[in-house]
């Protein structure tokens, strides 16, 4: 089951790269994700949860400006690859499977940023412009990430 979280977890990362590690910094605040004595412990801090959703809510923001480049270009992929298998990774950790967690992130990431990509590009030819098919991935971004932390054991929201 966390390796299918962390894919999903992956795959939010390629839709919105710095919404996964921010969500999932939010469930190791609230004890949802028990990261503490792990390489990724940090996550759960209070200043990993601050810097990542203003991150995040800065990544929505500028994503709407017509000069950001496609998500494709190296480094924007890189980030969202990045953030999809540290994200991956965590989800993985408590039960010790921290490494296909990752391999899970990234391939998720892959899906995500590619899928995403595609989805937004026909969603924007629909619409005529591209800002409603934007406000439509950032909700699918944050609801797939909110899903995917409730369905984490630790969750109350089960």
């Amino acid at each position: 089951m966390s390796s299918l979280l962390a894919l999903f977890i992956g795959a939010v990362a390629g839709l919105r790269a710095m919404t996964a590690p921010a969500v999932v910094a939010w469930a190791a605040q609230f004890g949802w994700l028990n990261l503490s004595g792990t390489w990724l412990a940090f996550l759960g801090s209070s200043w990993a949860v601050l810097i990542l959703t203003l991150l995040a809510g800065v990544e929505f923001v500028t994503d709407q400006l017509p000069a950001t480049p496609s998500r494709k270009v190296p480094q924007q992929f890189a980030a969202r690859i990045l953030t999809g298998g540290l994200s991956g990774a965590a989800l993985g950790m408590p039960y010790g499977y921290w490494l296909a967690g990752l391999v899970s992130g990234v391939i998720g990431a892959v899906i995500g940023t590619l899928g995403g990509a595609t989805a937004r590009a026909k969603l924007a030819a629909k619409f005529g412009r591209d800002a409603p098919a934007a406000f439509i991935e950032d909700a699918v971004a944050v609801i797939a990430a909110i899903v995917v932390v409730a369905l984490l054991p630790g969750a109350p929201v089960r």
